[in-house]
Parts: structure tokens; sequence; C-alpha cells
């Protein structure tokens, strides 16, 4: 009996799915958002999974009640990690991505048997990886990496929004919209603007 308990548990493995948020925005942190489950194959479907979606093609309120999903169902493992736009500013948004991949991965239980990540994210040389090209549209599991690293980005640039009012983050999220152009000329750069990302705002929103 305990011989089989052990051939059953080894058969599993633990993958995780990982995607962000927040890379393209003038201001606020990057998110990098983490699902781990138990699966006996990458292509093991999740009956709890079905008919999630990228994050960008949910609205908020669907994105919330996944996130409740996720967060409270005891199959997954969630962790988020921000990158501050010190570093974004600092070290560029790629490896200012990447340095968030690694840490995440670093917060899990045990290190996954594969990690599958979207677009152009990669882990560290040791982990077993995949890098799908819409990935967050094809893999249920990036899907709902995204899903955790959006609303934990919308959280922050909401409590951002309280901190600086005058920027209005809790409609654009610190996306360069044109009304953010307009706040930005109006009232300047505030601490958590991205200034690498800013150089030509002013000029972008005066001749748009």
């Amino acid at each position: 009996m305990n011989n089989k308990n052990k051939q059953y548990k080894h058969n599993f493995k633990f993958i995780v799915g990982i995607d962000e948020a927040g890379r393209g925005p003038l201001a606020g942190p990057v998110c990098v958002g983490a699902v781990g489950v138990k699966l006996e194959n990458k292509n093991e479907k999740l009956k709890i999974l079905e008919g999630i979606k990228d994050s960008k093609k949910l609205s908020a309120k669907k994105r919330e009640e996944w996130f409740k999903v996720l967060r409270e169902n005891p199959e997954f493992e969630c962790h988020h990690v921000f990158v501050s736009n010190e570093m974004i500013d600092k070290f560029g948004i790629r490896k200012a991505v990447l340095y968030g991949v690694e840490k995440i991965l670093e917060k899990f239980s045990r290190q996954p048997d594969l990690v599958m990540l979207d677009g152009s994210l990669y882990a560290p040389e040791k982990y077993n990886q995949e890098t799908i090209i819409k990935g967050d549209e094809k893999i249920p599991l990036i899907a709902a990496g995204s899903i955790v690293a959006k609303v934990s980005r919308d959280k922050v640039m909401m409590n951002m929004h309280q901190k600086y009012p005058e920027y209005c983050f809790n409609e654009h999220k610190g996306y360069g919209t044109k009304k953010h152009f307009e706040k930005i000329i109006k009232h300047g750069f505030c601490d958590i603007h991205r200034k690498t990302f800013c150089g030509n705002v002013i000029s972008l929103a005066k001749n748009g």
C-alpha cells in the first residue's frame, strides 16, 4: 500500500504557468504572476480552469472572480512579485521582468517539474521550461498567471491613486493614455513614473 502511494505521487508533476502585467505603462511596477498545480502531464485538462481566458480578454469583474477561485482553491499555489519603477529605470524592462520571474519561482513550495511562460519570458537555466508565443491564449495555466499578475497590479495602482489622485491612476493604471499625458503636462512626474519610459511623453501629448 505504501509503495503504491509513493508511485502515485511520483507520477504527478508540479507545473507552473507564468505571465506578467504592466510591461508597457509609464508609471508603476511591473508584476509577474504565477500559478502552480500538480498534473500528470502538461496537457492535462483542469475542469476548474475551463473557460479561463487571458486577463486582457476579461472584464475587471471576471478577473476578480477568477482571482478568487485561484487564491482560494487548495489545488493551486499562487504567487506574484512586483518589480519597481526604479528597478525598471535602472536595468530596463526586459531585465526587470526576468528578475521578477526568477524571484517568483523561489516562492514556490517545491521546484517545478515544468515552467510554462508567455511570450518572450524565460526562467533561469536550472528550470525545465517552455516559452509559448501567445501562451496566455493557449495555455490555461499561463492565463491563470496573467490574471494573478493583472489583478495584483491593478490593486497597487488603485492604491497609488489614493496617494497621487491628480494623475487618475484608478482609470488608466499608469498606461500612456491621452488623459495620463495631459496630467503629466499639468503636474510633471511623480515618484512612481518610469523616467526612461517618459522621455518623449510631453512632446507626444502636445502633438497628439
